[in-house]
C-alpha cells in the first residue's frame, strides 16, 4: 500500500527518535507529522497514526479540554517563552500549533520594508530552531489574519519565505497560514504565492456552515483546517437602529458550534484536517462574552459543552444551564435617570437551582472584525435597583450613550448561561471616574482601560512587544519598543476606545490624579523619546480634556522613573492615556517602558 501513497508537500525522510533534551522540557522524545495523501484523501500522520486536530484556542483549562475530546491548542505568537505552555500541553497528551505572528499591514506593517521583513524572519528562524523538537509541536503556524484584503504579493512572498525556512530548519512537521475567512482572490493567491505552505488555515464565524463547500468552489486544493470559528461575529448579526449588534444567548452559540462542526468540519473528511474551536477561554471583543467559550472566572458556558458532545468526550456529569429569552420593557428614547425592566426566562436540565447575577455596563461601541485588544468596559452596580432569577429593574446611570444589560445564570456547580441586551440613553457621554492608582500597563496588562491601538508616523517601522521579559523593571514582562528606520518618526498612543481618533465618546475622568509616572530605559543609552498623553484637540468631535509632554527626554541605559506632573489640569475626560513618540536618529534604536499608572498622591 505503500506504493500507492502520494506524500503532498513533506517528503518522508528517516528519523531516529532520541530524547530530548531542551532545557526546561519534559524528558520525551520529538513528534514526526507527516501529511498524506492516499486516493484522493489528505491526512495528517502524527508519530505513525492518523490524526484528525479536535483543536481550540487559547492555553487555559487544558484538564477541561482533554476532557471534553480535545487534542491540540494553537498559539498566535512564539515571542514570549513558550516552553511551559509546550510543556503543560504535553503533560496533558495535547498538541499544540505555535503560531508565527506576522506583522498586519491594517496596523501599519509594510512588507516593503526589508529591515522590518527580515527582523519577522529572523525571530520565526529562532523559534523553528528553538521548538522543532519539543514533543507537543504539531505544526507551524504562518502567521494569522495577515493578507487583509490577500492581493499584495508582497505579503503572499514573506509568508512563503518563512514556510520554506520551517522545512529547512524542522523536516518534521508540516506548515499552516492562516487567513481571514475566503473573500477576493485569497484562496486562489495562497495556492499560486505559497508552494511551501502545506494547509491553508480558515478563521470564520457566521461562514462556519459553508466553509468547506465555498473553498472547493473558490478551487482549493490544499487541505484546510478552521483554525478559528465559533458564532457570528458582532461585523456579522443584525444590529438595534443605533448600530448595536445583537448577540446570540450562550445557549444559541452551543447550537452554532455544534451544527458549525458539523457542516463545516466533519462533511469533508476529504480535505478537511480538523478545526480550533475559539476561544477556550474568555475574551473582551465586541463584549464581554461574544467569543468566550467560559466567563471570565472560568465558570463553563454551553459551548463547552457542544464541544464536548461534537469531539465525542466524557459524558456530561452535569449541564449549563439554557436561556430561553432576555427582553427589555424600552432599548431606545430613555433618558439617564430612567427605570426599565428587564424579564429573563431560563431553566437548567439537570433541574438545578438558579441564580442570576445582572450587570449593566458601557457598550464598548467596536464592533469590527480583526480580534484586536479591547478594553474591559465599565460596570454600573448601582444601576440595577431591584432584582430576581426572572426580572430586574435598571435605573440608566448619569450620561447618555450606549449600554448593554447581562444576565449571569448560575447551577452553583461550575455552569451557567449568559445573555445580554443593547439599549441606549440620549445626552452627553460622561466617562467614568476613575480610582487610583490606575495602571495604563502593568505585568503584560492590555485589557484597559487604555490600549495601545493608535500607530502614528512610520508605522512600519515599528515594532512593540507587551510582554517582553528582557530585564524588566518589576515583575515579568516590560514593553519593549523596537523602530527600524534611521529617519522619519513613529509613534504609539494608548487609546479609549481603541484605534479611535476622536470619532467616539469614551475616555475616563481621571480628575484627582497628581501625576502620571512610568520607568523607562534605552537599550543603549541616550535614546530621544517623547512622552504624552492627551493628544486629541478641540477638532475632534471627542476631544481630551486636557494634556501634557515630557518632551525629548534622553533615556539611560538604567531604569529610570519619569513623572508628568497633572495639577491644574483638566482630566475630566482623557481619551488618549500615555503615548511615546520618537524621531528617527540615524540607527536603529530600542527601548524599554514599565509600570505606567497614573497616582493621585496627597
Amino acid at each position: 500500500m505503500i506504493a500507492n501513497r502520494k506524500i503532498s508537500l513533506i517528503s518522508f525522510i528517516p528519523f531516529t527518535f532520541f530524547a530530548c533534551c531542551i532545557p526546561g522540557t519534559l524528558f520525551a522524545e520529538p513528534s514526526i507529522v507527516r501529511l498524506i495523501q492516499e486516493e484522493g484523501k489528505h491526512q495528517l500522520v502524527r508519530n505513525g497514526q492518523p490524526y484528525f486536530v479536535k483543536g481550540a484556542g487559547g492555553s487555559k483549562y487544558l484538564d477541561v479540554l482533554v476532557k471534553a475530546g480535545g487534542n491540540s491548542i494553537r498559539t498566535w505568537g512564539a515571542k514570549e517563552d513558550l516552553t511551559p505552555l509546550l510543556d503543560n500541553a504535553h503533560s496533558h497528551g495535547l498538541t499544540v500549533t505555535i503560531g508565527i505572528w506576522l506583522g498586519h499591514e491594517r496596523h501599519g506593517f509594510n512588507y516593503q520594508d526589508s529591515k522590518a521583513v527580515t527582523q519577522q524572519i529572523e525571530e520565526a528562524e529562532a523559534a523553528f530552531k528553538k521548538y522543532k523538537d519539543h514533543p507537543a509541536l504539531l505544526m507551524w503556524g504562518i502567521g494569522n489574519e495577515m493578507e487583509g484584503e490577500g492581493n499584495n504579493p508582497a505579503v503572499w512572498y514573506a509568508v512563503n519565505h518563512i514556510a520554506r525556512l520551517a522545512k529547512e530548519i524542522d523536516h518534521n512537521h508540516p506548515t499552516i497560514s492562516v487567513i481571514a475567512e475566503l473573500g477576493g482572490k485569497k484562496v486562489e493567491n495562497i495556492h499560486r504565492f505559497c508552494p511551501d505552505v502545506d494547509i491553508v488555515g480558515i478563521n470564520t464565524y457566521g461562514g462556519i456552515g459553508s466553509v468547506g463547500k465555498r473553498y472547493l468552489k473558490l478551487g482549493g486544493r490544499k487541505p484546510y483546517i478552521v483554525t478559528e470559528f465559533g458564532p457570528p461575529g458582532q461585523w456579522e448579526t443584525g444590529t438595534a437602529d443605533w448600530g448595536a449588534p445583537h448577540e446570540m444567548t450562550s445557549t444559541r452559540k452551543a447550537l452554532w458550534y455544534y451544527d458549525g462542526y458539523q457542516d463545516g468540519i466533519l462533511a469533508h473528511p476529504d480535505i478537511c484536517l480538523g478545526s480550533y474551536v475559539f476561544v477556550w477561554g474568555n475574551k473582551q471583543e465586541g463584549t464581554a462574552t461574544w467569543h468566550g467559550l467560559f466567563l471570565q472566572d472560568g465558570t463553563r458556558l454551553g459551548g463547552v459543552d457542544a464541544m464536548t458532545k461534537a469531539w465525542g468526550g466524557a459524558p456530561l456529569r452535569n449541564r449549563c444551564p439554557e436561556i430561553q429569552e432576555l427582553k427589555l420593557s424600552r432599548d431606545s428614547g430613555l433618558k439617564p435617570g430612567d427605570t426599565i425592566t428587564a424579564q429573563l426566562k431560563a431553566t437548567d436540565p439537570d433541574k438545578d437551582a438558579l441564580t442570576v447575577k445582572w450587570v449593566l455596563r458601557h457598550d464598548s461601541g467596536l464592533y469590527g472584525g480583526g480580534g484586536d485588544t479591547q478594553p474591559e468596559q465599565t460596570d454600573f452596580p448601582d444601576a440595577i435597583i431591584e432584582s430576581s432569577i426572572s426580572a430586574a429593574q435598571v435605573k440608566l446611570p448619569e450620561g447618555g450613550g450606549s449600554y448593554r444589560l447581562f444576565a449571569y445564570v448560575y447551577d452553583g456547580k461550575g455552569s451557567a448561561a449568559v445573555a445580554n441586551q443593547p439599549l441606549k440613553a440620549e445626552g452627553d457621554f460622561l466617562p467614568p471616574k476613575a480610582t487610583f492608582p490606575l495602571e495604563v500597563y502593568s505585568e503584560g496588562s492590555q485589557s484597559g482601560p487604555y490600549v495601545p491601538s493608535g500607530h502614528m508616523g512610520n508605522t512600519g517601522g515599528i515594532r512593540m512587544d507587551s510582554n517582553c521579559t528582557q530585564n524588566p523593571h518589576s515583575g515579568k514582562t516590560c514593553i519593549e519598543v523596537s523602530y527600524s528606520a534611521e529617519d522619519k518618526w513613529a509613534g504609539v498612543v494608548w487609546q479609549s476606545p481603541a484605534e479611535d481618533w476622536g470619532k467616539l465618546p469614551g475616555g475616563l475622568n481621571l480628575t484627582g490624579a497628581t501625576h502620571l509616572e512610568f520607568w523607562a530605559r534605552g537599550e543603549q543609552g541616550g535614546e530621544s523619546v517623547t512622552f504624552e498623553f492627551g493628544i486629541l484637540g478641540n477638532d475632534a468631535k471627542f476631544p481630551d480634556s486636557g494634556t501634557g509632554k515630557l518632551e525629548k527626554v534622553e533615556l539611560k541605559k538604567d531604569w529610570t522613573q519619569y513623572r508628568l506632573n497633572l495639577k491644574g489640569l483638566d482630566l475630566s475626560c482623557i481619551k488618549t492615556g500615555f503615548a511615546w513618540v520618537l524621531a528617527g536618529q540615524d540607527r536603529a534604536l530600542k527601548f524599554f517602558m514599565d509600570d505606567v499608572r497614573y497616582v493621585k498622591e496627597k
